[in-house]
Parts: structure tokens; C-alpha cells; sequence
């Protein structure tokens, strides 16, 4: 699992939930940032900047992440549809170009704006931003709570509410026991369930504990079937003497459960 940097305070809240869904995609993969590059056809700096909230990745970006980690993009095409609203609000009045420095200027002459200014001009676009975005969020818990009232007359704000959370990842653990000759960790008792690279959920992650049990890392117990968990897969199907696939069918099942 990377260790990511702290996002920057000033950054939008909308903003900062598709970086944080984007790096744990990108930790779920496995990839490093150039196997990252080469899987997307964005350079290694470009992912650095979009990972680390400094640029927002285009469409196209967050699709190929979405498709790699094995998650619908609807969703997270939906979280970067709101977060480049964000992003190009705060982002809505232009900067004046650098000038070079006057060492000095004539008696009609007006010196450029001094630097401490543009900050402090920057600062209040910020600070407006937050604040407009704070308001929005206690105006959807105000009609949420109000029983719905008024979401007709404000039907663009409840579709950004309706848009913005999103449902934590789900928590495995791995409980092994042994029953009736067969090894369960609590997940999923399926005995034949096809499981495969792309897949996700409690099959998935019955799939990690047994191969964990086994002495295989897969990686973590995530319930996402990425790279690191195919491979383990096959590592234990070799060892196994199963065709290695890659795929967890009724015969791997068999094994594992053994």
C-alpha cells in the first residue's frame, strides 16, 4: 500500500474525493506509476500531479484507472464531472502573466502590483470557493432533514448531493475454520462461484484468506481480484497442479477449501 502525501487544506472537498477514490484504485491495482503509464498512455509525471490534487486528470484518465481496477466508471465518471465544476471554479479568474522587475519607474509611471497583493487576491478566490461549498453542504442536510421539502425548486443542488457521497469500502476479515473436512474464513461459503481478474466482493475476499492460509500473498484481504491476487492465484494452481488460469472455478475452489 503507498503512502500518500497529505492533500493540500485549500483543496476542494469535491475535488479531494475523486483523489482519494483515484489512490485506492491505484493501491488496489498494484501498479507502480509507470506500469501505470504504460497501462493508460499518461506519463508518470502526469499521474504523480493528478494523485497528488495538483492537476485534475481528464476523463479519459479516470475511465482507464476506473477500467484497471476492476470498478464501474458511471461512478467515479460522475464524482470527476462534479470535481471539474469544482475545479474550474476555483480556477474562474484569471491570473495576470509575471512581469519582469522595475527597478524603477518615472513619476507618471504605475509600478506592477506587488506580490504579497496577488497572494492575498488568491487567498479571497479560495476562501470564496470554500465558503460557497460549505453552504451547499448545509443546504442538502437542511432538506434532507426537513423531510424533502423545497427539492423541487432546487432540483440541481439535490442532484450534486445526490452525487457527492459515496459508500465506504467494505471491511473483510479473515475468521478460518475448518467444517466438515473444508476450510470457510466467513466471507462466502461458494463452492463454484467463478472468480476472476476484475472481480470484487466477499467471494473475493474468501478467495484472499484461503490463499493467505495456504501461504500465498494476495496482496491484501481488499475484496478486489487485481494483479496481485491473480498472480497468487496462480501460484497456487501451479503448486496445485491446476491449469493456471488465473481464474477461481470449482476445482481451484476445491483445493483451496482443502
Amino acid at each position: 500500500m503507498s503512502r500518500w502525501r497529505v492533500l493540500p487544506e485549500r483543496l476542494d472537498p469535491r475535488v479531494r474525493q475523486l483523489v482519494v477514490r483515484l489512490r485506492r484504485l491505484k493501491d488496489h491495482s498494484g501498479l507502480s506509476l509507470r506500469q501505470l503509464s504504460a497501462r493508460t498512455g499518461y506519463s508518470p509525471k502526469s499521474w504523480e500531479r493528478y494523485l497528488s490534487g495538483r492537476s485534475l486528470p481528464p476523463r479519459e484518465a479516470v475511465e482507464a484507472l476506473a477500467r484497471i481496477g476492476g470498478e464501474d466508471p458511471t461512478r467515479l465518471l460522475a464524482l470527476h464531472e462534479v470535481a471539474a465544476e469544482a475545479w474550474g471554479k476555483g480556477r474562474a479568474e484569471p491570473t495576470e502573466p509575471e512581469r519582469p522587475e522595475v527597478l524603477s519607474a518615472g513619476p507618471d509611471e504605475k509600478p506592477p502590483p506587488s506580490r504579497a497583493l496577488r497572494v492575498a487576491l488568491v487567498a479571497g478566490a479560495v476562501a470564496l470557493v470554500l465558503a460557497v461549498s460549505s453552504a451547499v453542504l448545509v443546504a442538502a442536510r437542511f432538506m434532507d432533514d426537513d423531510g424533502g421539502e423545497g427539492r423541487a425548486a432546487t432540483g440541481s443542488l439535490g442532484a450534486t448531493a445526490a452525487v457527492s457521497p459515496t459508500p465506504s469500502t467494505p471491511t473483510y476479515h479473515c475468521r478460518e475454520q475448518r467444517t466438515d473436512g473444508r476450510w470457510y474464513a466467513g466471507n462466502s461459503r461458494s463452492l463454484n462461484a467463478t472468480v476472476a481478474y476484475g472481480s470484487s466482493g466477499p467471494e473475493v475476499a474468501e478467495v484472499q484468506c484461503l490463499l493467505r492460509r495456504a501461504g500465498i500473498s494476495p496482496g491484501g484481504i481488499d475484496g478486489m481480484f487485481g494483479p496481485l491476487t491473480r498472480g497468487a492465484v496462480v501460484r497456487f494452481q501451479k503448486r496445485a497442479h491446476l491449469d493456471a488460469d488465473g481464474i477461481v472455478g470449482p476445482h481451484t475452489w476445491k483445493a483451496l477449501r482443502g
